[in-house]
């Protein structure tokens, strides 16, 4: 695991595998305005950075993220994209998924089942 150290560790952990940064969610509630900005800041941190423009973001152990936390998400997508990256969302509980859904939010991010099947969809859009 490559450790970075701005990140906080205890709510997140990164692995790089290939040329693809995985992100793992700790924390199960994701509601805090404060350390959602953190996080944010300290995402946007990441993908300045040349070598994090593959992310996947695994959701497994969050059971709720409020609407600012979408929002830091939606931001993040678009900074990225605009950095020539890459974003993908695996293991999203189904209730968060409906949420998306509803919102329409499911056409804006690549939402795979597993991490396995997020990290296989980026070797078919070679």
């Amino acid at each position: 695991m490559t450790e970075y150290r701005r990140l906080r560790i205890d709510e997140m952990g990164l692995d790089d595998v290939g040329n693809v940064t995985i992100i793992h969610f700790r924390q199960q509630r994701m509601s805090d305005l404060m350390e959602i900005e953190e996080l944010g800041q300290e995402l946007y941190e990441l993908i300045e950075q040349p070598v994090h423009r593959k992310l996947v973001l695994d959701f497994s152990g969050v059971e709720f993220f409020s609407s600012a936390a979408i929002g830091k998400l939606i931001s993040l997508n678009g900074k990225l994209k605009t950095r020539d990256g890459v974003m993908k969302l695996c293991n999203v509980r189904p209730d968060i998924l409906d949420v998306l859904h509803v919102c329409r939010l499911d056409s804006v991010f690549d939402i795979r089942r597993d991490q396995a099947d997020a990290m296989a969809s980026f070797e078919t859009e070679l």
